[in-house]
């Protein structure tokens, strides 16, 4: 099994969505830059969702205007529906993420919809990007934990997986703990039953609401998950997921994967570096703790 994995960063989205100021597009395309600097070759700079319900990603198309001038760097936009799948093509995103939940009052409440009406407008758009041949994820939130329904069960969480498998076996896949309430076990469970059913690429998106990140990231590695979401400084959480915190910082999933001798790509030092910028947005929280460790940054 291959010992390299993908950091997908998703500080300039799920990073921000959740703070109240609007953070000035120039300070989010500094923080994009910083970040490939770093040499994170993923990155979600932004989502095409209602600017009267996400307000701070209304510049979302300038900021991947911008995000595309960096060489090599994919840029990822998430798609709740048909207008922001139009709006995504249009402005050129390299990947499309589709997103809905595995619960129905989550799903409510993050889209406004039934899981049942989201799955029936996604399955058409993937149908339609697969034929155009775009890159597509398609992220399913609250697959351990739901704020309004409490821990998920496993074999909920499979089935829909499954059911989103089953729209196009060649798309990337991402499985979430949208409140940072799952546990090792669990995570373990759901992706060892994924990648054996169906050996696609799935991804873990985690937060660390009760300082499991890690943990669970870990868990998911050790039965074959290659790609990880984190957002450096720790920022993030969902506006639409009480009690939610910060997403796994990405320095430390790299400190992690870096002292098991597993390669991520990223400069230490400039990947520090862009952790704290991202960490001192106005209006951000920001976590993790390799920040915070004296001597950490003498140890690249």
């Amino acid at each position: 099994m291959s010992k390299a994995v993908v950091i997908s960063e998703v500080a300039p989205r799920d990073g921000l969505q959740s703070i109240g100021p609007f953070v000035p597009t120039e300070t989010k395309v500094a923080m994009v830059r910083a970040l490939y600097e770093a040499g994170v070759r993923r990155m979600e700079v932004g989502s095409f969702v209602s600017p009267r319900h996400v307000p701070q990603m209304a510049d979302t198309a300038e900021v991947l205007k911008a995000a595309k001038q960096l060489p090599g760097l994919e840029c990822t936009v998430l798609v709740p529906n048909r207008k922001g799948f139009d709006l995504a093509m249009e402005a050129g995103a390299d990947r499309l993420g589709f997103f809905m939940s595995v619960t129905e009052a989550h799903n409510r409440a993050n889209l406004n919809r039934s899981r049942a009406d989201s799955l029936a407008e996604l399955s058409a758009l993937v149908r339609e990007g697969a034929a155009a041949g775009v890159a597509m994820r398609f992220n399913l939130s609250c697959a351990f934990h739901c704020p309004f329904e409490g821990v998920v069960p496993v074999d909920e969480a499979v089935d829909m997986v499954e059911r989103v498998f089953s729209l196009d076996p060649a798309m990337e896949i991402g499985i979430a703990d949208t409140t940072g309430n799952a546990a090792p076990d669990q995570v373990a469970a759901v992706f060892r039953h994924a990648l054996a059913s169906w050996g696609n690429p799935f991804a873990f998106h985690g937060h660390d609401t009760y300082g499991m990140g890690l943990a669970n990231a870990l868990a998911a590695y050790e039965v074959g998950c290659r790609i990880f979401d984190a957002a450096a400084g720790g920022l993030g959480g969902c506006p639409f997921a009480p009690g939610a915190t910060g997403n796994t910082a990405t320095e430390d999933l790299a400190w992690m994967f870096r002292r098991m001798g597993v390669a991520t790509g990223l400069d230490w030092e400039k990947l520090l570096a862009a952790a704290d910028l991202c960490a001192a947005v106005p209006g951000g929280q920001p976590g993790g703790r390799v920040r915070g460790v004296p001597g950490a940054r003498a140890a690249a």
